[in-house]
């Protein structure tokens, strides 16, 4: 059984190597445009491919259907909600991104306020990437590896802390290949054909997990079985007592989402790269099509888990995986063990390729070398990048023994997702409201959300009004005075959003029509399965 996982899992990690090497071996990896825009001229199934391959890691494969397997179908809100985002990614975010023809979401900050409100913004993304993202996607990634191909039993090695290490720099070393000799389309190109792979795994687990459920019967018996047994499950409106009760979704849920599908380095970086305009918003409505589809990928596995294996005393975040094990043929196992290293590698070198991007053009030519040429910001990314996975893949496996890693990911993202997104948003739809009304929102902001998780008696806030409410409430806060601030100090000039002309933006004629019937779908799927 080893050696036929072992075998599928190297034969598609190794095709997907020698597809993506073979099609991108002729791209211009030595100037800045190169690496971190594609040469601007990604399509629409690239930029869907990457958008969601980079969305998709361990800690959310394992991590949501651990949620699943907990309160049901209710979770799907970090799925479903996000389509409303992509779909104003698509009509008014992407559009002014794509005018301005920026590489980092820093830039377009400098663009429209000043260079320090950049800097500002760099250092926070900065942090938040090489600190906090990229060691949990190795250490999670790494965990994910070692029981889905039992790496103690195909090793020998007993020690779990040396096994944790070796498999950490393996998978950090792969990833950084990827993003830091190959850019932006080597990513991409990547990243869809390990998307392509986790659908079909996806939905293979979904067929012979529902197949367990009734013997043999046939899916629709294991989907009969499931509404008859766990109709509580399938009820698709949270609790209050649930982790994403229903109107947390109008509050810090829509908020995360958006700022996460709009505003995100390492999400949107490959939108920049959009050939023109048209290509974009295909690329992130088709995005917004498969995350309608998340939740049978996503949640309807960690379900069908409980149906299975709630009476075995088998923990939320270990249902994933366990389901997997049991109901997949050991060739497939391998299969699917490629898409999952797959996902993680694309997780980790899209952080790695933005971080890269936020030194190379916001440090070192902005601040450190401001004559530099192309060929020494491109060395200087690379030698940064790979600082930036060493220190990473140090700390990944220290992060061993962590009670709750997905929960604190979460919590640490939310402090600095709110400000970026309130300073964007004001930013994009006012003319006046000065650079200092948005220093003073990103840096109160961080700190004040920081205050409401971390410091007494700030920290009861978020009890008191849930934590999703919470966040909401101090994006309002930071709206509200940014604009009295515009108010008061107004710019002396208003601001013109000028066409920098770095492509065509001549819009996609079915964007807003298509926009319009996901978000009906999104809506009719929440009243389908409301209790």
């Amino acid at each position: 059984m080893h050696a036929l996982t072992l075998a599928s899992f190297l034969f598609f990690t190794g095709l997907v190597a020698l597809i993506t090497w073979r099609i991108t071996r002729r791209d211009d990896h030595k100037s800045t445009n190169g690496l971190f825009l594609a040469g601007r001229s990604l399509t629409f199934p690239l930029i869907a491919g990457s958008l969601l391959m980079t969305n998709l890691s361990t800690e959310q494969m394992v991590g949501l259907n651990g949620s699943a397997f907990s309160d049901g179908l209710s979770v799907m809100a970090w799925e479903v909600v996000a389509v409303i985002a992509l779909v104003l990614l698509a009509l008014f975010f992407l559009p002014r991104f794509l005018r301005s023809g920026i590489a980092t979401v820093p830039q377009l900050l400098e663009i429209r306020f000043d260079k320090a409100t950049q800097r500002i913004t760099n250092v926070i993304f900065l942090l938040a990437y090489a600190v906090i993202l990229l060691p949990i996607i190795l250490y999670s990634g790494a965990m994910g590896l070692q029981g889905m191909l039992d790496l103690h039993g195909l090793t020998g090695i007993e020690s779990p802390t040396l096994l944790l290490w070796l498999t950490v720099w393996l998978v950090g070393l792969i990833g950084s290949v990827y993003a830091l000799f190959g850019g932006l389309r080597t990513v991409a190109v990547s990243d869809t054909l390990n998307g392509i792979g986790l659908l079909v795994g996806g939905f293979v687990i979904v067929y012979f997990g529902l197949q367990a459920i009734s013997d043999g019967s046939g899916i629709m018996a294991g989907w009969d079985t499931l509404k008859q047994t766990h109709p509580d499950k399938l009820d698709s409106i949270g609790g209050s007592d649930q982790q994403v009760p229903f109107f947390t979704l109008f509050t810090g849920v829509f908020l995360i989402n958006v700022f996460y599908w709009t505003t995100n380095q390492q999400i949107i970086q490959r939108t920049f790269a959009a050939k023109n305009l048209a290509e974009g918003q295909k690329g992130v409505l088709l995005t917004g099509f498969f995350k309608l589809l998340g939740p049978i990928y996503l949640v309807l596995p960690g379900i069908i888990a409980y149906h299975l294996y709630a009476d075995q005393g088998i923990k939320a975040d270990e249902a994933y995986g366990h389901l997997v094990f049991n109901v997949l043929p050991p060739y497939l196992t391998g299969f699917f063990a490629a898409v999952m290293v797959g996902a993680i590698l694309s997780s980790f070198n899209s952080a790695l390729n933005s971080t890269t991007t936020l030194f190379s053009l916001g440090f070192y030519k902005g601040v450190l070398n401001k004559d530099a040429s192309e060929a020494q910001v491109v060395r200087a990314s690379k030698i940064f990048g790979w600082l930036m996975a060493v220190i990473a893949m140090t700390i990944a496996p220290l992060l061993a023994g962590q009670e709750s890693l997905f929960g604190y990911l979460q919590k640490m993202n939310a402090i600095y997702f709110i400000p970026i997104l309130a300073v964007v948003l004001v930013g994009l739809l006012t003319k006046r409201v000065p650079a200092m009304a948005a220093k003073i929102a990103l840096v109160g902001g961080c700190l004040l959300i920081f205050a409401g998780y971390f410091i007494p008696p700030f920290d009861k806030l978020p009890q008191v009004m849930h934590e999703f409410h919470f966040v909401g409430a101090v994006f309002v806060l930071l709206v509200v005075g940014m604009l009295i601030i515009g108010k008061l100090r107004p710019r002396p000039e208003a601001w013109i959003h000028e066409d920098s002309g770095a492509v065509d933006l001549t819009p996609w004629k079915g964007a807003v029509p298509v926009g319009i019937i996901l978000v009906v779908l999104v809506v009719i799927m929440y009243a389908a399965f409301a209790g």
